[in-house]
């Protein structure tokens, strides 16, 4: 009773902030009143995504949204500036390949066949699942599709090895399969979410335009996620593995489970998969941009027959893409209202206390970030919008690359200390169902989460200051 509360006082919170802003105008020294018109219909557009009240979608937010710029009497040209940049038209691709592989059955017969490849111990399921992970994120930007694979494998594991149900056993490799999913492919562009969104963000700046590419996000990321994924292992095979041993005659049960033969459109989808991935790496010699790839693969699938007309309509979350679209056109708004360098003042001076030194900087803002996550629940993407706009002043005030931020973003964004912070925490409980983990061993995982992205800075920070990161 009380978690239903929640959402409609948070949002009617937020909501009489927005309402006491737009009448009494508070801000007139620095914003006219259209920014502050705005700046009201943005809080009450960040208690729709943050809350959810009366179960609104994302999308349904992102509508309010156009209503109030719209309104306002802003350019369509600048309200839909999201729907018209490159990365969404990455991430509609991104979606259709994540249903290719749920289709086709190729995400299934990866996960089962690594599996059987492993004698039976926690220690190599655990490793099983990190090699499923890694391969999933080449084949698919979609972690809800990752999760969606890997989760009922996972179930039928535990039952399998006949864990019971809350033990560590249990958790352990429900929570690596699900972390597997989640955390590694964040480490290069097309390998996570994350790439799409960030990089249309930031790339849609005028200071920033192209900023973000395979290249630079890679160069950025992917040796701190992989140092975050190999802490994780360590981490969890000392909190959470049990004392007792796997029975081999349940691995031997999943060992002998029988695959069908890979079909024609298995072998087509995974052959256009890895060739869109291949490309996406060698881009620097090539030229071609993301999107335009990816569309490409989109194409090939229908062309081969691998995806059929009807596909089109069921195969996307065209909730998620109408509020992606959304919030990628917010830095436009926020420019063409003054809300961005209204924003600035505020931002750099608060941060110049922590501003001349990497390592204070990069832990302060980590640990902000990851306690902001308790606030922020929409995936940290209302924040991202916010703070992206002020990118470039920060970096003209204090020498701080905006491709530090990558990090910072994906790394709190991929938070889960409780199951609501992370909405494919909460997919992976609801196909678990009774036999999903516990929140103690939930939270015990997203500390060893919390920890190892600490640590990897250790490694990071001295590697972005010797590449010019830091002024």
């Amino acid at each position: 009773m009380k978690k239903a509360i929640v959402p409609y006082i948070g949002s009617g919170l937020l909501t009489l902030l927005a309402i006491l802003l737009m009448v009494t105008k508070p801000l007139s020294a620095s914003l006219d009143n259209t920014a502050q018109y705005m700046l009201g219909g943005l809080l009450i557009t960040l208690s729709v995504w943050i809350f959810k009240p009366f179960n609104l979608s994302y999308s349904a937010g992102g509508m309010l949204l156009a209503f109030f710029a719209l309104v306002l009497g802003l350019r369509p040209a600048v309200v839909f500036s999201g729907f018209t940049q490159s990365a969404i038209w990455t991430l509609i691709p991104a979606l259709f390949f994540g249903f290719t592989l749920q289709k086709t059955g190729l995400g299934n017969r990866i996960a089962l066949g690594i599996i059987k490849l492993f004698k039976p111990s926690y220690a190599s399921l655990v490793f099983a699942w990190v090699l499923i992970g890694l391969i999933l994120s080449i084949l698919t930007p979609s972690i809800t599709v990752r999760v969606a694979i890997v989760m009922p494998i996972a179930v039928q594991c535990c039952e399998l090895c006949k864990l019971e149900k809350g033990s560590k056993g249990n958790s352990l490799i429900l929570l690596t399969a699900f972390g597997m999913a989640l955390i590694p492919g964040s480490g290069w562009l097309s390998g996570a979410l994350w790439g799409p969104i960030i990089s249309g963000m930031i790339n849609a700046l005028p200071e920033t335009a192209g900023l973000v590419t395979f290249d630079s996000w890679f160069s950025v990321l992917f040796v701190p996620m992989i140092l975050t994924t190999v802490l994780m292992i360590i981490g969890s095979l000392i909190l959470l593995k049990p004392s007792d041993k796997l029975s081999e005659d349940a691995i031997d049960v999943i060992k002998n489970q029988k695959s069908e033969k890979m079909s024609h459109h298995e072998i087509i989808a995974a052959i256009i998969l890895v060739g869109v991935f291949m490309l996406l790496l060698t881009g620097r010699y090539h030229g071609m941009p993301d999107a335009a790839l990816c569309l490409i693969g989109v194409f090939a699938f229908f062309l081969f027959g691998v995806l059929e007309p009807r596909d089109f309509n069921v195969s996307i979350n065209w909730d998620l893409v109408v509020f992606t679209a959304m919030a990628l056109g917010l830095g436009s708004v926020f420019t063409e209202t003054g809300i961005s360098k209204w924003l600035a003042d505020i931002i750099i001076p608060a941060i110049a206390p922590i501003s001349s030194n990497p390592w204070i900087f990069m832990f302060t803002a980590m640990a902000f970030m990851f306690l902001w996550r308790f606030f922020d629940v929409a995936i940290l993407v209302p924040t991202m919008a916010i703070m992206v706009p002020v990118l470039p002043a920060i970096y003209d005030a204090y020498q701080i690359s905006p491709l530090v931020w990558l990090a910072i973003f994906v790394m709190a964004a991929n938070c889960f200390f409780m199951a609501f912070q992370n909405m494919w925490a909460m997919l992976g409980v609801s196909i678990a169902g009774d036999r999903a983990w516990t929140s103690s061993h939930l939270g015990a995982y997203g500390t060893i989460y919390f920890g190892s992205c600490l640590l990897s800075l250790l490694v990071a920070i001295p590697m972005w200051v010797n590449a010019g990161l830091f002024g």
